[in-house]
């Protein structure tokens, strides 16, 4: 989400990314989420890895790492077929989805009103584009 900022510049929106730790099962965050939830959409591991632009490889680790973290499987084989099978999300993994976005709607919920007394009082620029903007105005060429 962007805003637009008083100089009709639009930055990111100030908001919270939610990260579950989970001891020494590792952790679930914003985008192990969206690779399941890619998962389900596509019933492919690669294209759901393509889509978020990461290898095959990666996003087989990330699986297998998920369906390590909890006592069944997130996502499993589909037998072939007409398709030659793929991958699906179980009840598990369509469940670790939900609540996990129910707890990033109820955390988004319970700071908003932080999160926009912070924003209001945000720098005009983000600290790059002041280092520029200041670069720029001391001319081009040596000597000027």
């Amino acid at each position: 989400m962007t805003r637009s900022t008083d100089s009709g510049r639009s930055r990111q929106a100030v908001g919270v990314t939610l990260r579950v730790d989970m001891g020494v099962h590792g952790a679930l965050g914003p985008g192990k989420i969206h690779l399941l939830e890619l998962i389900g959409k596509h019933g492919s591991i690669s294209e759901a890895g393509r889509v978020m632009g990461m290898s095959y490889r990666r996003a087989w680790r990330l699986v297998d790492e998920l369906n390590s973290m909890f006592r069944e499987p997130v996502v499993a084989a589909r037998a072939g077929g007409a398709r030659g099978g793929g991958t699906h999300l179980t009840e598990l993994g369509e469940e670790v989805v939900r609540r996990y976005r129910r707890m990033e709607r109820k955390t988004a919920g319970a700071v908003e009103k932080h999160l926009r007394a912070l924003e209001a009082r945000l720098a005009t620029a983000p600290p790059e584009a002041e280092g520029k903007e200041a670069a720029g105005t001391q001319g081009d060429k040596p000597g000027d």
